[in-house]
């Protein structure tokens, strides 16, 4: 019998889930695979004590098969408690597919990740995030029920809602900071143009603010740039400019040794999951007076619409509860300010909290 031999692109501690350094007691991994479509996908179950792990399908051209899985477990963590903190009866879940949006994607690839999905039965509720659209969910919901964002479950794309809790949240960390929510006059950048990142961008220019934006897909900077004033920086370079806010809604782990000294805006407050690279990274935004929104509290908007969505299309409910993310915000701030902690440190407690009495 010939021993087992390891995937190529996984480093040996990284093919053992169990001791993965980003394993925090998931209770369910699983690695799917479809040869006639070319489909590789890991599904990261983290947390259900509140309810079925809902969370997005992220695909992205993950160099290796390791940093796929290192990206899932952060994921579906951070979705465990941005469900806790939202006050939804969820618990936490994340998919990655590893591939090219723009080169890869097909509607075979999409209806076998349904197939994926609906084998958990349940336990994992899927929805859109980075890579995949609305229109590709309505696809991935021919194979399977289990999942949300559709036309069929409400309210269809949730970008928006994440862009508007964004939006609010960035209001209150101004209020916080400066005892004022306006963004007249005020600069912010805004690092990644996708569905939320031009949506949000539209908001703070229509509210006064002056925009510096960046993203690796020229068209979108073109576009920030003709219709909305827009300056425009290198993405690698975004979180150095001089700015009151820095709004990162790209990829995570942007915040780490090497930016956070350079980081020149008094805010960082944007739509991006896992910004921090490493928890330590908190405690320096904190000793460099950087006020810190927490990823997983201020872009809980799209969660939040594709949880409360009600069918016939009235968001009433969902826009109060994304509006009331600018008070969960101004209250992290508050304690965080008291008790001279991170802001990420206390968010993560008051989840931490909700999900042990549960």
């Amino acid at each position: 019998m010939n021993a087992p031999v390891a995937s190529r692109d996984l480093k040996p501690v990284e093919a053992d889930v169990f001791t993965h350094p980003e394993f925090r007691g998931h209770e369910q991994v699983v690695h799917g695979f479809d040869a006639a479509s070319g489909l590789r996908t890991i599904i990261a179950v983290h947390d259900t004590r509140l309810g079925p792990a809902l969370g997005g399908c992220r695909m992205w051209a993950y160099a290796n098969g390791a940093e796929a899985l290192t990206d899932a477990l952060r994921l579906s963590r951070g979705m465990t408690y941005k469900n806790a903190l939202a006050g939804l009866d969820l618990g936490g879940g994340k998919a990655v597919i590893i591939a090219d949006a723009r080169k890869d994607k097909s509607p075979a690839l999409l209806a076998a990740f349904g197939r994926q999905v609906g084998r958990l039965g349940g336990t994992y509720i899927t929805a859109e995030d980075v890579g995949i659209s609305a229109a590709d969910m309505e696809i991935v919901a021919r194979e399977t029920d289990h999942v949300r964002g559709t036309r069929a479950t409400g309210l269809g794309d949730p970008s928006p809602y994440t862009a508007l809790g964004v939006f609010v949240g960035i209001r209150a960390s101004l209020r916080h900071r400066f005892g004022s929510d306006s963004l007249e006059g005020r600069t912010v950048c805004v690092q990644g143009l996708g569905h939320v990142g031009m949506d949000l961008a539209r908001q703070l220019r229509a509210a006064g603010a002056r925009l510096i934006v960046a993203d690796l897909h020229q068209p979108a900077l073109e576009q920030a740039a003709s219709d909305l004033g827009a300056s425009v920086v290198a993405p690698d370079r975004a979180h150095a400019v001089e700015a009151d806010v820095f709004a990162p809604c790209a990829l995570g782990a942007g915040l780490n040794d090497a930016t956070i000294p350079e980081i020149r805006a008094a805010i960082v407050a944007g739509a991006a999951n896992n910004q921090l690279a490493e928890e330590r990274h908190g405690e320096m935004l904190r000793a460099r007076g950087i006020l810190h929104a927490p990823d997983y509290a201020i872009n809980a908007g799209g969660v939040i619409s594709i949880a409360l969505a009600a069918p016939g299309g009235d968001d009433r409910l969902v826009r109060e509860k994304v509006e009331a993310i600018g008070g969960t915000l101004l209250r992290i701030y508050e304690r965080a300010a008291e008790r001279g902690l991170p802001t990420q440190n206390v968010a993560d407690r008051i989840a931490e909290e909700r999900l042990a009495a549960a």
